[in-house]
């Protein structure tokens, strides 16, 4: 891992396992909600039950968010990651009605929280092209 990398991969990696451990034990309504959004959003994802949505959706945050901490994952592979994690929440934010003010892509009051996370497909596809092409550089 580049030095300069540290802090992008740190705060984005405690951020995902804070929010992945806090989702483990989601159950009923909670896990409802949110698996209610997922699948307005990706109907393919009404083919599991709430509380296993809950869960995958726990263990995967978590997942990445270690990847990015850990040193030894390489630059591209863990922004590939996180590039494909951020376009998902993006897709919620563009397909979740109310989330967008009619007509545009600005966020409504309710889709600010969605909105702000296509920072994570700009950090994402940052790690996969500085390690594409500095790897380049280099050859």
């Amino acid at each position: 891992m580049k030095f300069a990398h540290l802090p992008l991969r740190f705060t984005i990696g405690a951020y995902f396992i804070n929010s992945g451990l806090g989702k483990r034990n989601l159950e009923g309504g909670a896990a409802e909600g949110m698996h209610g959004m997922a699948v307005a959003a990706m109907p393919q994802l009404g083919q599991l039950d709430s509380t296993r949505f809950a869960k995958l959706l726990a263990y995967s945050e978590i997942a990445l968010g270690s990847a990015l901490i850990a040193p030894f994952v390489p630059a591209p592979l863990v922004g590939l990651g996180l590039t494909a994690f951020g376009a998902g929440l993006v897709q919620l934010y563009l397909k979740t009605p109310g989330m967008r003010e009619p007509g545009s892509i600005r966020p409504t009051q309710q889709g600010s929280g969605l909105a702000k996370d296509v920072w994570l497909v700009g950090a994402g596809l940052t790690l996969v092209l500085e390690g594409l092409t500095h790897g380049r550089r280099r050859g």
